[in-house]
């Protein structure tokens, strides 16, 4: 342990001398007020240290002291349902010893202390065991069965094996090793900055089934897949974030509030306590992390917190999960991040972001991935990773969102024109894309429909043919349009209001399953075909473009799930009938 006093305070940075035996990412405590701090650089016995709460009122000859270790998180049960600072302090019980305004200096163990959890042992004694083989389960929440994995580094024989209610220090197993005895609790420590060990990646070919129609069908994020979300100030990135939280086929979500406005956070923390599980009826938060990290918290902790929420979630993963991680926004962290290397006068790259921007958003975002785990049993999981991004004024040309589309498979790019319009989601058909198709086209191919891909395939070059229609239109008008063109605008419309426009608060329309969206392709490209071909054969245009089934195909995505079938039979039939009627009216 290294003690050294302070020499010059600017900002969130704290420059300290007499530090000669401390390491890089030590995590040390500043000043008597005992401020949490972590060293970003060394020259000689000078230490570089970014802290992680208000500097204000520190000064020159105050002690600094280091831990001796990294920056870590502690995992074990307790997790679920918690709400945590960027630095994994629970809010709840900060605010039992600070009141409503946030003390500094506040130390409180991540995991309570004093909380027994049942422990159902799974290995025997005289079992040899290695990193990641499962001791026991914890259960957790209803919902959740937490597993009490080796940790890294450990391998040897049980030697001894509890059962029943420990605290997270309570000894629950003795491995024998060859380096002797090793004591083993329910809880881990884990540096934040590295990566937590797998046995290996495998392919990315199954999609996050998410509910939206617009990103299941159009532009698919692979399960253990990157996306990014980039838009102006109320496009509606964190009503997406919110739907993917609630209906993505996930078994954990972890939703990290980087830097957002107080307000949307409150929102956030109130909300998801209210949301029902839709898989199981209860409370959302039952598998849900939070980690709260506004804006008017010192910025410093925004760029710890985005490494806490992807540790957190990759012990999950490690335990087999399908995990999803929510960070809204990166832009927030990369500010940190400008402001930090600012202060350590680091040559500034493009608008004063560091010129490690890019590699650092690339280590963040490839400890994604669907992985085999550690641990003999050879059990998968996945953690997928959706990073909100919000550029000053929606352009994405800035450095953060250059930077992101470099590095990630699958961009919904949202589209203010789109949300002023009430279009939600706001996700612009014709600029967004996902890298994930090829990947994923087999597995909706063989589990929904064969011609899955297909249809889509028909639905975007409608899309496409419709914003080439549309200049024609603005310069000419629609009269100029042949009737094959208007018709093509009509199915185009309907694609986009019936198809990709989603009420997020209706209780049907809110989550639409695979089959339905196929059912819902299937009506809206068999209006235009049919129409289509009634028009070649000599039916009457206005007499298409009036047919009543054309609202009945608009309002199927309201049909209950139970009747999706059935509806979608009548409907098909009806159209039949209404496109012979078509032939013999007059085109006026």
């Amino acid at each position: 342990m290294s003690t050294g006093t302070i020499k010059k305070v600017a900002g969130p940075l704290v420059i300290a001398s007499g530090m000669r035996d401390a390491n890089m990412s030590d995590v040390v405590r500043v000043s008597r007020q005992r401020l949490i701090g972590e060293i970003i650089e060394m020259h000689g016995d000078e230490a570089s240290i970014q802290v992680y709460e208000e500097t204000s009122g520190l000064g020159p000859g105050e002690p600094v002291e280091s831990t001796g270790a990294p920056m870590s998180v502690e995992l074990g049960p307790g997790l679920i349902a918690s709400i945590y600072d960027g630095i994994q302090r629970p809010l709840d019980d900060i605010m039992k010893i600070s009141g409503n305004n946030l003390q500094r200096g506040v130390e409180v163990a991540a995991l309570k202390r004093d909380k027994k959890w049942e422990f159902v042992p799974v290995a025997k004694e005289g079992d040899e065991v290695e990193a990641g083989d499962v001791l026991g389960t914890v259960q957790e929440t209803e919902i959740v069965q937490q597993k009490i994995m080796v940790p890294v580094g450990v391998k040897g024989t049980v030697k001894e094996i509890r059962s029943g209610a420990f605290t997270v220090e309570e000894t629950v197993a003795v491995i024998a090793t060859p380096e002797g005895d090793r004591e083993l609790t329910m809880m881990q420590k884990w540096p934040v900055r590295r990566g937590r060990p797998y046995v290996k990646k495998l392919p990315l070919d199954v999609p996050l089934v998410t509910g939206q129609r617009v990103i299941d069908t159009f532009f698919p994020i692979a399960r253990g897949g990157v996306a990014a979300v980039p838009g102006p100030f109320g496009s509606g990135k964190t009503v997406i974030q919110h739907q993917l939280a609630k209906w993505a086929e996930a078994d954990i979500v972890v939703y990290i509030g980087c830097g957002e406005r107080g307000n949307e956070m409150t929102d956030v923390l109130n909300e998801f306590p209210e949301l029902k599980d839709p898989k199981t009826g209860r409370s959302l938060m039952e598998r849900t992390v939070l980690i709260a990290n506004t804006s008017d918290m010192p910025f410093a902790a925004r760029e710890a917190s985005i490494y806490t929420g992807i540790t957190i979630a990759e012990y999950f993963r490690d335990m087999g999960y399908s995990v999803a991680l929510m960070a809204d926004s990166t832009s927030r962290w990369a500010e940190a991040l400008r402001e930090m290397s600012g202060r350590l006068e680091e040559m500034p790259g493009e608008e004063g972001y560091p010129a490690y921007l890019g590699s650092r958003l690339a280590e963040f975002y490839e400890r994604a991935g669907h992985v085999v785990a550690l641990g003999r049993d050879g059990r998968e999981g996945s953690l997928s990773v959706i990073g909100a991004v919000s550029p000053p004024g929606g352009d994405t040309s800035e450095p953060v969102s250059q930077a992101t589309l470099r590095i990630v498979k699958v961009f919904w790019g949202l589209d203010s024109n789109l949300a002023y319009k009430r279009h939600f989601p706001a996700i612009n058909w014709l600029t967004s894309y996902s890298l994930y198709l090829d990947n994923v086209s087999g597995w909706f191919n063989e589990q929904v429909a064969p011609d899955w891909m297909e249809d889509r395939q028909k639905m975007m070059s409608l899309l496409q043919d419709e914003a080439e229609l549309e200049e024609i239109v603005q310069m000419v008008g629609m009269d100029a349009l042949s009737p094959a063109d208007r018709l093509k605008m009509e199915a185009a419309r309907s694609i986009r209001e019936d198809f990709l426009h989603q009420n997020s608060f209706h209780e049907v329309d809110t989550y639409t399953p695979l089959r339905k969206q196929y059912l819902m392709m299937k009506l809206v490209l068999a209006f235009y075909e049919q129409a289509m071909e009634a028009l070649s054969g000599g039916a009457s245009m206005n007499a298409l473009l009036r047919m009543d089934v054309r609202e009945k195909i608009g309002r199927y995505k309201y049909t209950e799930k139970e009747n999706v079938e059935s509806e979608y039979e009548k409907i098909m039939g009806e159209l039949a009938e209404e496109i012979k009627d078509a032939f013999g009216k007059e085109d006026f």
